[in-house]
């Protein structure tokens, strides 16, 4: 789609005279007029035949600056790295880069990012300027959250999108509201984030693990009418996932909240349930469940015992029955009150589709049914009848539930959507491993997966799958003639373009299952007091999963495996329930676990018995490793025009089921099953509103005589102080040719008929005794050497 066009920039480009304009900000200050020159360049990088990159790939725009001085002062002094930091700073490195152009005053956006460097000529007037796009702010180290669920159950636990949008999120870049509090307090009043799950594309958390996974066959990822970028959509009513939290927090003494944006008007049912299970002793859990009926308005807020009793309070919205849309849905927890069972006060919170904030009138309960004794979060569950995306709880997140407000309830202010994502059709049951930067993260899916990253003119990460380029749009973007908007065209067609046998290798992980690998026992018996955080960090091997934070053990039912164990005396003493935060998380190679101990009293990681360390790890490792299979598309029109042209991609992590194989390698097939025409250094008038993938029309009547679609997968503009724009374009047509009629051509078969029918010396001698009798034939040499019935 062109950027940012209207009727007078239009109306500009058709004139017969054209007046060029541009602007150049820095730092958020204009120096337009300084500029001698400006030069932007995208493409995109890829692996792929030069013919076939259309298809795959990231694209990382450049801007080059040539900086001119101001006021009789050169450029050098007032832009160098030893100039004055007055002048200098806005054009340091890291500095922000707006750069508009067009034509009579009206200009749309050519790039936004920050400057990579800057080179100043002493003695000259000029400072060059170089920038990067949005991919700069992707530079820092790549980390994808790896949980063993996908493998242990045999499902997908994420998608390469997921992926995707865990590594833009990681560099800032948001979809959908972000983690309320994701870093670690440095007051421990301070919020934090214990669960946060996106649901885009994928039940893995950025922080927090999956527990349980629905069958594939239960739920689809959506775009179209999900609250913000993607969303969960059920098949039938009554989807059920879970979660356990990165943060075991008590019960008691704090303010806690679960919530998610649900679309009312996709939906199965009429209810979606947000219920946190908390561990008691003796293998007895607690909950506190929200339940909003989209049908009656209702909503209800329980507390109570797992398979026991409870009781709830209800609040009715008619708003919530009758306005369909995206809905902000949650609740809070208050359980300040304390005591050997607290009894909370509880209150529903809601933002409706039309912005309207609903803060429902807190309720305490009284009736000892809802009481809830010391424990800790054990475990989120999310049952759906209707779309839903961005799940997450927070602890100790407003100090007064009176004084929460809408603005902060809706993050307002705190992010803006700067990604739009593509269709989730790649799964993961195992999250590859990764390395480098979030850029190249991001660049090694695209280009595994026959996807296509980059950041546009207004700064928006864009992510398009491996089906972008398979349906052509029914009209062009834009047309560009020889007799007017053309200056130079090049068309070539090649035979590398021409891939018709395509294998896609895969990994299989069928049969492959999480196991629990080495148990790792803590050496020390740590004391913990009162209202301090002690951090231990555990050695993990870079091939075992993702493991979530210890479970707490307790005396009147002993567990087994992944637990701690907290004794109120270093001897050992009586265990604690409901007094220690344990969380976790994966730090490279360390596994680490916070212990914060919110109780009155200290606190040891002892056994019962007192003899050592209560601290038991288990790691878990995968049971083998993954077949290494391949897929392959071919079509055999092609291989009898063109002979059979091989593309085997390279084996990848990233593609884990014979069906994304199947996408990928028919995605390649699409692209080179005929070798389509680029059409290559297309040199056009200067239009601003040309992007990547964007499909134009190109009709050349005096050279070629063509008349084709084609997308466009590389554009350089450049431009001279008082001169105009010159632009070019690499195009790759939208389609081949037709098939090849070869009419009136026998083409010549690639070995030479007569070969292996001539003559032998024994069958000469036979027919021709004597030199005389050879003679006196006068047989051309041809002649002679050709069996019997050849011609000459």
């Amino acid at each position: 789609m062109l950027n940012s066009d209207d009727d007078a920039l239009g109306t500009a480009l058709a004139a017969p005279e054209r007046t060029p304009s541009h602007t150049t900000r820095l730092g958020g200050r204009e120096l337009g007029a300084q500029v001698q020159s400006w030069k932007v360049e995208r493409a995109y990088a890829t692996d792929l035949p030069d013919a076939m990159r259309a298809v795959s790939g990231s694209a990382s725009a450049q801007l080059e600056v040539q900086l001119g001085g101001a006021d009789g002062t050169p450029a050098p002094r007032l832009y160098s790295a030893w100039a004055p930091r007055a002048t200098s700073d806005a054009a340091r490195p890291g500095q922000s880069v707006i750069h508009e152009a067009g034509l009579s005053g009206r200009t749309v956006p050519s790039f936004r990012g920050t400057v990579r460097s800057r080179t100043a000529a002493s003695g000259s007037d000029t400072v060059t300027l170089q920038a990067l796009d949005g991919a700069e702010r992707l530079r820092g180290p790549a980390q994808l959250p790896r949980p063993y669920h996908g493998l242990l159950y045999g499902k997908p636990v994420a998608s390469t999108v997921w992926c995707v949008d865990e590594l833009l999120r990681q560099g800032g870049i948001d979809t959908c509201p972000p983690p309320r509090a994701p870093a670690p307090a440095a007051v421990l009043d301070q919020p934090f984030t214990a669960l946060y799950a996106s649901l885009h594309g994928g039940f893995n958390a950025s922080y927090g693990q999956p527990e349980t996974l629905p069958d594939p066959s239960a739920y689809s990822w959506i775009r179209d009418g999900a609250p913000h970028e993607m969303a969960l959509m059920p098949a039938a009513p009554g989807l059920t996932v879970s979660w356990m939290p990165r943060s075991r927090f008590p019960a008691t003494g704090r303010v806690f909240q679960a919530e998610a944006h649900v679309n009312t008007a996709l939906a199965k049912g009429s209810v979606v349930e947000l219920k946190l299970v908390f561990d008691r002793s003796a293998n007895k859990f607690g909950y506190y469940t929200g339940t909003f009926n989209i049908a009656t308005g209702q909503v209800k807020i329980s507390s109570g015992t797992v398979d026991g009793g409870g009781w709830y309070f209800t609040w009715t919205y008619s708003k919530l029955a009758s306005l369909r849309g995206s809905w902000h849905l949650g609740f809070a927890v208050d359980t300040r009150a304390g005591g050997s069972s607290v009894l909370a006060t509880v209150k529903p919170r809601l933002t409706a589709p039309d912005g309207e904030y609903i803060a429902g009138t807190p309720n305490t309960y009284v009736d000892a049914s809802a009481g809830q004794p010391p424990s800790e979060l054990h475990r989120v569950e999310l049952t759906t009848d209707m779309a839903v995306e961005c799940v997450q709880v927070t602890d100790r997140s407003w100090p007064d539930l009176d004084s929460y407000n809408g603005n902060e309830w809706d993050l307002k202010g705190r992010w803006r959507k700067g990604a739009v994502l593509d269709d989730a059709d790649i799964p993961l049951y195992d999250v590859p491993q990764v390395s480098g930067s979030q850029w190249d993260a991001l660049t090694e899916i695209a280009r595994a997966t026959m996807s296509t990253a980059e950041f546009d003119e207004q700064g928006v990460f864009r992510w398009h799958g491996p089906a972008r380029f398979r349906t052509v749009p029914p009209r062009p973007d834009l047309t560009v003639t020889t007799r007017r908007s053309i200056a130079a065209l090049t068309v070539s067609e090649e035979i590398d373009a021409c891939r018709n046998y395509c294998q896609q290798p895969y990994a299989d992980w069928t049969g492959i299952r999480s196991v629990n690998g080495e148990t790792v026992t803590d050496t020390v018996v740590r004391k913990i007091d009162p209202g301090t955080v002690v951090e231990v960090r555990y050695a993990i091997a870079e091939d075992e999963n993702d493991i979530g934070p210890l479970q707490i053990d307790d005396d009147a039912s002993p567990i087994t495996g992944h637990k701690v164990r907290f004794g109120s005396a270093a001897t050992g003493g009586t265990s604690v329930k409901g007094s220690v935060t344990v969380s976790s998380l994966r730090d490279g190679p360390d596994y680490v676990v916070r212990f914060i101990n919110q109780g009155t009293a200290p606190v040891w990681t002892v056994t019962k018995d007192g003899s050592a360390s209560s601290v038991q790890i288990v790691p878990q490792v995968r049971s083998g490793q993954s077949r290494q299979r391949t897929f392959a598309w071919y079509n055999t029109t092609s291989q009898a025009y063109y002979g059979k042209q091989v593309y085997e991609a390279a084996a990848s992590a990233w593609v884990q089921s014979r069906q994304s194989a199947d996408t990928l390698s028919h995605a390649m097939l699409d692209a080179g099953r005929f070798p389509v025409p680029v059409l290559g250094e297309v040199e056009v008038l200067h239009d601003p509103r040309i992007q990547l993938g964007d499909v134009v029309r190109v009709v050349d009547a005096t050279g070629a005589a063509l008349d084709t679609l084609a997308w466009v997968v590389g554009i350089r503009t450049t431009c001279q102080a008082g001169a105009a724009p010159q632009q070019t374009l690499t195009l790759r047509g939208t389609a081949y040719n037709g098939v090849p009629l070869d009419r009136d051509l026998t083409p010549d078969p690639p070995v030479d008929p007569v070969y292996g029918t001539r003559r032998t010396y024994a069958e000469i001698t036979a027919g021709y005794p004597t030199l005389d009798d050879l003679t006196a034939t006068k047989v051309t040499y041809r002649t002679l050497l050709t069996a019997t019935g050849g011609t000459s």
